[in-house]
């Protein structure tokens, strides 16, 4: 307060030294006629009133009026005058001076409401922008006592929302500034309260008619119509968020029922033939037939092999939940890529007993920190994916490299190869070619497993292919 008293104080005694210069310019050094001399106040005037306002330039009008009288006015050093049309004269000076000021002072606060305003709605696009690119409710809802501070240079605000019956603070020492208490009346009340004097402004939250919570702001000198729309832009991004939420929701759970029921389809197919191949093998061995040796291992084999292949079923579509879920535990370490194929073509070598493999890979590659396991499992779904898919006695080459900072690891097979619509659908989950899902056996989990594990390891993997020529499917790790 003491501040502002004294820089009201230097603004008087400032437009005084104006008159005093003015005065005692004319008066000693420059003699001129008495027309300049009411000119040049009246322009001095003018501009205090564009800088300071109309307080300071009706002040100086005045004095201005009593110095033009008594120095420039005759009889000159007295304040008489003696010819009446100087009268009129010095009402005229007078008036000009004061109209004059008046309409300066009309058009500085006009242009200064005019940029108030242009900066506020400068504003409040920021802050629409923020509520926009937030989608997610809880972090909406944190966040938004932040964004107010941050677009509208405020001190402090909070909120409170009638659906949660909560209030959310941008720092913990506000809950003494804005009480809930108070928060939620303003709420219930459906109007504002605006105390300029302590700068405090309470909005309530609109949508429509419907009042679904508030707003207090601290060090508030925003606009009525400024505080009434960052109220309406506030809740209709709350129920936005709430919306795009529930919308998520509904289709997360449209999503699991279908991977649900297209998981239970896939897996409840291929359960058949193991199933009937170890039921058909074990009613055998129990019957009274006589078996010798050899029959009695082939069947064991079968018996052997098809749990195998039971539980690898089982394994994915665990995995293919636990992925989806991001439940998935991985321990990353520096290896090299030699280990992951011998470890993967050692897991596949029944399935790759008719077909020649070729390998190339050089020993100076580098390090890639990766989980060895997993990456495993990826070169074995694409071996396994080679192998079935291409015919009896064709090689598959495996090949690594080093290239742009990363190691690429590429399997190619020698098969009918897959058109481009199918390329872009082959690592979606269940999704199985066209040509081979009667044919060739699968649940079409492998390559949609092998592409979650890779780009959890920050890589990428792809195919290339052409028609009747074969496919090279290719893996990108990250150098250590």
């Amino acid at each position: 307060m003491k501040r502002v008293l004294d820089n009201q104080i230097l603004r008087f005694a400032v437009a005084s030294a104006t008159i005093c210069g003015i005065v005692l310019a004319y008066f000693r050094w420059v003699r001129v006629n008495p027309a300049i001399v009411g000119f040049t106040f009246l322009v001095a005037i003018l501009v205090v009133s564009t800088a300071w306002g109309l307080r300071y330039a009706v002040f100086m009008a005045v004095v201005a009026t009593l110095a033009y009288n008594y120095f420039f006015l005759p009889p000159v050093l007295r304040f008489i005058i003696a010819d009446p049309q100087n009268w009129a004269v010095l009402f005229a000076f007078l008036f000009t001076a004061v109209i004059a000021s008046q309409l300066s002072e009309r058009a500085r606060r006009e242009a200064f409401e005019s940029n108030q305003r242009r900066r506020e709605l400068e504003r409040l696009y920021a802050f629409s922008q923020q509520l926009l690119a937030t989608d997610n409710v809880f972090e909406l809802l944190n966040s938004i006592p932040r964004y107010i501070v941050d677009a509208f240079s405020i001190s402090d605000a909070a909120m409170f929302l009638n659906a949660k019956q909560q209030s959310y603070y941008m720092r913990i020492e506000s809950q003494s500034i804005f009480p809930s208490e108070q928060l939620e009346a303003i709420s219930s009340r459906g109007e504002p309260v605006l105390d300029r004097q302590h700068s405090l402004c309470f909005m309530p939250l609109r949508l429509g008619v419907r009042a679904v919570g508030s707003i207090a702001l601290a060090g508030c000198d925003l606009s009525r119509e400024t505080l009434e729309a960052i109220g309406s832009l506030t809740a209709i991004a709350i129920e936005r968020a709430n919306a795009l939420e529930k919308l998520t929701r509904t289709e997360a759970a449209r999503e699991s029922d279908r991977l649900r029921s297209v998981l239970l389809d896939s897996v409840t197919h291929e359960f058949r033939t193991p199933l009937t191949a170890i039921k058909a093998s074990a009613e055998t061995l129990l019957s009274d037939v006589e078996l010798d040796k050899p029959q009695r291992r082939d069947l064991l084999t079968v018996i052997n092999e098809e749990s195998d292949r039971l539980n690898r079923l089982v394994g994915e579509a665990a995995e293919v939940v636990q992925l989806d879920s991001h439940q998935l535990e991985f321990h990353f370490e520096p290896h090299h890529i030699r280990e992951v194929l011998d470890n993967a073509i050692n897991a596949s070598r029944q399935a790759l007993q008719r077909h020649p493999l070729q390998l190339n890979v050089p020993d100076n590659l580098p390090l890639v920190r990766i989980d060895i396991d997993r990456i495993t499992e990826v070169v074995v779904h694409l071996l396994d994916n080679a192998a079935k898919y291409s015919p009896p006695e064709t090689p598959i080459q495996i090949t690594a490299e080093h290239r742009n900072g990363e190691v690429v690891t590429s399997v190619a097979d020698h098969g009918s190869g897959i058109d481009d619509v199918e390329q872009e659908m082959i690592f979606e989950k269940f999704y199985r070619g066209r040509n081979q899902r009667m044919t060739v056996q699968g649940t079409g989990m492998g390559l949609a497993i092998a592409r979650a594990i890779v780009e959890l390891h920050a890589g990428k993997i792809g195919v290339t292919s052409q028609m009747g020529k074969g496919s090279l499917f290719q893996f990108s790790l990250p150098v250590a």
